[in-house]
């Protein structure tokens, strides 16, 4: 049985699924406090990306969704080009595949960060 708070919500509810959902909200909030967006634009880009038809109806995508609507804003008011969000995506990708079980993934693990070029 779950303990209620006087509001009727269960003390024991998750917040976040997965530690990225949280560092993502965490993130949002930052770069709004630093007065890289308005709450206005926040809700405009999120409520954007959560109405697209390919949304879950059960919302287990949300944060997903946040951090699209996060990304696509940041790019289009020039702070990280879509293209360097993405680059920067495979190449954590690429330091999570090459880094062992229980370890830290570092960046550096990335073995294309190494490569000649």
């Amino acid at each position: 049985m779950s303990r209620h708070d006087d509001s009727g919500f269960a003390l024991e509810a998750k917040v976040f699924d997965e530690p990225w959902q949280a560092q993502a909200f965490a993130m949002t909030v930052a770069l709004h406090q630093k007065g890289l967006f308005s709450w206005g634009e926040w809700a405009e880009a999120l409520s954007s990306e959560v109405k697209k038809p390919d949304a879950a109806a059960d919302g287990h995508d949300y944060y997903e969704h946040w951090l699209a609507a996060l990304e696509k804003l940041l790019a289009a008011k020039g702070f990280a080009a879509t293209s360097d969000v993405d680059a920067y995506a495979a190449a954590w990708e690429r330091a999570a595949h090459a880094t062992p079980h229980g370890k830290p993934i570092l960046l550096e693990n990335d073995p294309q960060a190494h490569a000649p070029g």
